[in-house]
């Protein structure tokens, strides 16, 4: 056999090879190492129009329950993640205490987090790991995408009044609530988080504690990049 018929064999040789991998590759499927789960997470579609007034703590849990039960998942408990300030006389009342036990799935089914503790990076492992809120898992009820930086308009920011951890700002001194979800007024903040994780500086990633608004007003929330959305998550 000459070399030229030699080379011959070996390159048809070695394309049969290489089209047979591919085909297996492709009839394989991808292996299942991604958790799902029912229901139980999703960012508002809608805010109240009113800015930050959301009727406190319990008109933004009906507002979730709300838009839960327009897509058929009314018959969970659904609450707002939301912290409250100490104000005439009430406790704080922390965001992370409001929404069960877990774990939570967006409405795709794709997990969210495990728990709370893995929610908010409780234990140097959770916090490696981290949560999987992020511009392409954070949906409404809806299943639709948020607009997130870059787009038009920016929509990026959630209301949650939390520190970090989920917890109120109970040390400090400056309304971060807007009168705990009472007010729409020009003046006022309340804390945002980022639901795409971006940003020009480091707190900027954290989607639950990224910075204050402007103000409490719906224009002021729409100037600092949000439209006034919030997340939910099934308490039950």
């Amino acid at each position: 056999m000459n070399h030229r018929k030699q080379t011959f064999i070996a390159l048809a040789w070695l394309g049969l090879s290489g089209a047979a991998l591919a085909q297996a590759t492709t009839a394989t499927p991808p292996p299942a190492n991604r958790e799902t789960g029912p229901f139980s997470f999703f960012v508002t579609s809608v805010g109240s129009g009113k800015g930050a007034d959301l009727g406190g703590l319990a008109g933004a849990d009906a507002h979730c329950q709300k838009l839960a039960a327009a897509v058929g998942a009314g018959n969970k408990t659904w609450r707002a993640y939301l912290s409250t300030q100490s104000w005439d006389g009430k406790p704080a009342v922390h965001a992370r205490d409001r929404i069960g036990t877990g774990p939570w799935f967006n409405v795709k089914g794709a997990l969210i987090a495990r728990s709370v503790s893995h929610l908010h990076g409780d234990d140097l492992e959770e916090a490696r790991i981290g949560n999987a809120v992020n511009w392409s898992t954070a949906l409404t009820e809806q299943g639709q995408p948020v607009k997130r930086a870059g787009d038009t308009p920016n929509e990026h920011d959630i209301l949650t009044g939390s520190q970090p951890d989920g917890r109120a700002f109970v040390n400090d001194v400056s309304d971060r609530t807007c009168k705990n979800y009472t007010s729409s007024a020009e003046d006022g903040a309340v804390q945002v988080g980022h639901f795409d994780r971006t940003g020009g500086v480091h707190t900027a990633l954290s989607w639950n504690s990224a910075h204050a608004s402007r103000g409490c007003s719906q224009p002021k929330l729409v100037s600092t990049g949000g439209a006034g959305y919030f997340y939910c998550f099934a308490a039950k």
